[in-house]
């Protein structure tokens, strides 16, 4: 009894062991061969995505409407579009042309909303294929620089109601914003990448003002599930993009695209003019 009680011990502690001895390159090895072997990701150049979304303001206002999706990607290129039938606000547009990225405004009035303007002060988050994840052919965990990109294996946290194993994403380009990337233990799918940025207020004229100011933070997370294979290669159908900001005078806003991806096209022929601002 005292031998078998040993063994049930060992096995139980063997997986937390396990895990807080992996290392970055192994998570990564593993959610690669999740999408598909090293073959059927070669053979992939290009990709067409696109579906319908619901865009819901969380906090900070009301109301929701729905639209449409698109996330066009060659290699390191790619335009991602959320669409409304908006007339005041028409949607989001960000650009990657393999060089530089280009932004363009989501209202007639030619004003970025506060979303863009956050991508657009952070534009790695799509020069390296951080913001779509894996749905993109340029995903950042395909395409990693080593000279500018460290990854630090963070173990197992429990987010949602489940353990998860996490990595953090270290950039030169990235500043002060750190970002963390969630993998399911078992399948190895990335269901979960969170950006966040915290920036000291601006010190105001007097003591009284300043009493009132808070700390400056923004918040992006980006959850993927409902995983499904199609031509050897496996890629969510569901992706929910959130975005928090909390402002320096106290005020907070929320904003949730929850999108499905109802149709994905390996290797279409793209026209080069799609990753071109417009």
């Amino acid at each position: 009894m005292r031998y078998l009680a040993l063994i049930c011990l060992l096995f139980a502690s063997y997986p937390k062991s396990a895990a807080a001895d992996m290392k970055p390159d192994e998570v990564i090895a593993k959610h690669l061969d999740s999408i598909g072997t090293a073959e059927a990701r070669a053979a992939v150049k290009s990709r067409a995505v696109q579906g319908t979304l619901r865009f819901k303001i969380v906090v900070g206002g009301g109301g929701e409407t729905a639209g449409n999706w698109q996330l066009l990607s060659e290699q390191r290129k790619s335009r991602f579009v959320m669409k409304f039938g908006n007339d005041k606000w028409w949607g989001e547009q960000f650009v990657f042309d393999g060089d530089k990225a280009s932004f363009s405004a989501a209202t007639l009035s030619g004003k970025w909303s506060a979303f863009g303007g956050f991508v657009a002060s952070q534009d790695s988050l799509v020069k390296e294929g951080l913001l779509g994840g894996e749905l993109g052919t340029g995903w950042a965990l395909q395409n990693i620089d080593r000279h500018r990109v460290k990854l630090d294996y963070i173990g197992l946290k429990k987010i949602d109601g489940r353990e998860l194993q996490g990595i953090e994403y270290l950039s030169k380009a990235n500043g002060a914003m750190t970002i963390k990337l969630y993998f399911e233990p078992d399948t190895h799918h990335h269901v979960m990448t969170v950006y966040a940025v915290a920036r000291a207020p601006v010190i105001a004229a007097n003591d009284v003002a300043n009493a009132t100011q808070h700390e400056v933070r923004y918040i992006i997370e980006e959850r993927f599930s409902d995983f499904q294979t199609d031509s050897g290669i496996t890629l969510p159908r569901k992706y929910d993009l959130r975005f928090s900001q909390e402002l320096q005078n106290g005020t907070n806003s929320v904003y949730d695209w929850l999108m499905t991806a109802d149709k994905i096209v390996e290797n279409p022929n793209l026209d080069p003019a799609n990753f071109q601002a417009k």
